[in-house]
């Protein structure tokens, strides 16, 4: 089946300004993908949002709370740190993570709609 468009006139106006401003934000397109990218694994989403309420865990805590080895969890925050959406903070021998302030904004709205299950009101 080919679809075709129906338009009877194209907007050359906003379809320059639309190149123009995809093009401008290019770089944070990159960045936002591959941040989302990463946080659509279930697991690395639990520990973003653990490490949203929480503000700080170490990987014995996330991996008691998730019930997986300490390896498992310390390859899921290698992850995270590399692209960082996480940053570690070494306190005598622990290490301690938080999210980046960039991806606490960008993931804070989708964190309050998970509280209280708001999120099953939008279906």
């Amino acid at each position: 089946m080919k679809i075709t468009c129906i338009r009877e006139e194209a907007d050359e106006s906003q379809i320059k300004r639309c190149k123009e401003r995809v093009t401008e934000l290019s770089g944070s397109f990159d960045e936002l993908s591959q941040g989302l990218e990463l946080a659509g694994n279930n697991v690395r989403l639990k520990i973003l949002f653990l490490l949203y309420e929480e503000q700080r865990l170490c990987v014995c805590d996330m991996s008691d709370v998730l019930g997986i080895t300490v390896s498992a969890v310390s390859q899921h925050l290698r992850k995270l740190k590399d692209r960082d959406l996480i940053k570690p903070r070494k306190e005598g021998k622990t290490i301690f993570y938080s999210l980046t302030p960039q991806y606490e904004q960008l993931l804070r709205p989708f964190f309050k709609l998970l509280e209280g299950n708001k999120i099953f009101e939008l279906a």
